[in-house]
């Protein structure tokens, strides 16, 4: 199917809602609910464990992926695991009513990390397929901006809610209501893309046989390892969010912890406050104009630049650490700080993945395994962030990680590249 056959439906009509979609889960497992376990009362250790093995799904999800190339179209996957993710955290909702709350909310929140990780591989194939490549550079700030908007809504305005509730209607109920909002919001999502998200291209072929399934999974994988460079592509991936992996999980515990412990003493509302209303903008506004910044120096001679605004935000969390203010606006500044940063780096490993590593017959699988490599080198550190955090204190945690993230100037430096910045070229060569 050609370019301009698939291209029916303005990509802003689905670029935000869709990648929104896909930040929603994500960051209900990643940022709220390490908040939402230590209001019920679960240690900092055990949060930060399992909140990080439920990423596993994402990092795993290249194994599935090839399926997802065999069978329907994009869109099929993507307006079904939404209604999925849906009705799965209304369940973890209810699943909070019970005496071992915690065991049945992670049980059910794996399946939200199952059916989202697949939700992320259908929603990149729908917009590798349908967009050229200078328009993925153009969007590619939209879909950062979408997907960051989500991840505020969640650290921000519904943590806000979460803490609100918590001094009305009690924790466990104020987390509950704050869960059937995401279900509803999930629900709502499956329903509007079922008219407004273009198809995302038929499915590869059809398969005939078990035999000729796992050969296509074969040659997927094949194909995958053969690719140029891809051993440096992997260390890439992998080192690019490695420190960042250590201070997710840690941050929010940090800013919510007393500050006998070491922390900032800050409430559950005042966290949100700050997350929602200073972050917000700053998220966008880097996702925003690093997209354009992008489009027009080439990622190649925006790569560097891109790492060295991306891992300023754990500087401003060893400063944090260190000085620890206890004025809201010094700490609403450096939330702004944090926040633009993390936007406007990462969708540089974003483009990275689709521009360098995905290219070839199987495109949406192989943005799958890279982006899974990528939560690889994101989730392991994030299990043992807990741990390290508890043995050493906040201070000494947030210094280790302004050294984790060294490796990270080197790889960005020297790694090659294996497509040229030449946008019309590309162009040709996706519409072929």
């Amino acid at each position: 199917m050609r370019f301009n056959q698939l291209k029916k439906i303005h990509p802003a009509a689905w670029i935000p809602t869709v990648y929104f979609g896909m930040g929603l889960p994500y960051a209900a497992i990643n940022q709220a609910s390490p908040l939402m376990y230590e209001s019920l009362g679960i240690s900092d250790s055990m949060i930060a464990f399992w909140t990080s093995l439920l990423l596993l799904p994402y990092t795993l999800k290249f194994l599935w992926s090839p399926v997802l190339e065999m069978f329907k179209t994009k869109k099929h996957f993507v307006v079904a695991t939404q209604f999925v993710t849906g009705v799965t955290f209304a369940m973890v909702a209810f699943s909070l009513q019970l005496n071992d709350f915690f065991a049945y909310s992670v049980a059910l929140l794996a399946i939200v990390a199952l059916s989202g990780s697949t939700h992320d591989i259908a929603t990149d194939g729908v917009y590798m397929n349908v967009l050229s490549s200078q328009d993925q550079a153009r969007y590619i700030g939209w879909q950062g901006a979408a997907f960051n908007i989500a991840k505020v809504l969640t650290a921000g305005g519904l943590v806000y809610l979460a803490g609100v509730l918590e001094n009305t209607i009690g924790a466990f109920h104020g987390w509950m209501i704050i869960m059937i909002v995401y279900g509803a919001t999930m629900l709502l999502l499956s329903f509007y893309h079922t008219r407004m998200l273009p198809s995302g291209g038929a499915a590869t072929g059809e398969v005939h046989s078990l035999k000729e399934g796992f050969q296509i999974l074969w040659d997927v994988l094949r194909t995958f390892f053969q690719k140029k460079y891809i051993g440096w592509y992997i260390g890439f991936i992998i080192i690019y969010r490695f420190a960042e992996g250590f201070a997710v999980k840690i941050a929010p515990l940090f800013f919510k912890a007393a500050v006998a412990d070491g922390g900032l003493g800050l409430s559950t509302s005042e966290i949100g406050l700050l997350y929602g209303v200073f972050g917000s903008g700053a998220f966008v506004l880097g996702s925003l104009l690093a997209g354009y910044f992008i489009a027009g120096k080439g990622l190649r001679k925006s790569i560097f630049s891109l790492i060295c605004i991306f891992n300023f935000q754990f500087i401003v969390y060893a400063l944090l650490a260190v000085f620890r203010p206890s004025n809201i606006y010094l700490i609403g500044s450096a939330v702004v700080v944090e926040y633009f940063a993390y936007g406007f780096g990462f969708v540089g490993l974003t483009l990275f993945m689709m521009q360098q590593v995905a290219p070839g017959k199987y495109k949406m699988a192989h943005y799958a395994f890279a982006s899974g490599i990528m939560n690889l080198g994101f989730m392991l550190p994030g299990m043992l962030s807990g741990f390290l955090s508890d043995s050493i204190g906040y201070k000494s945690f947030f210094l280790f990680v302004l050294v984790a993230m060294i490796p990270s100037f080197f790889a960005a430096k020297f790694v090659p590249f294996t497509h040229p910045d030449n946008k019309e070229s590309e162009t040709k060569e996706i519409e072929k």
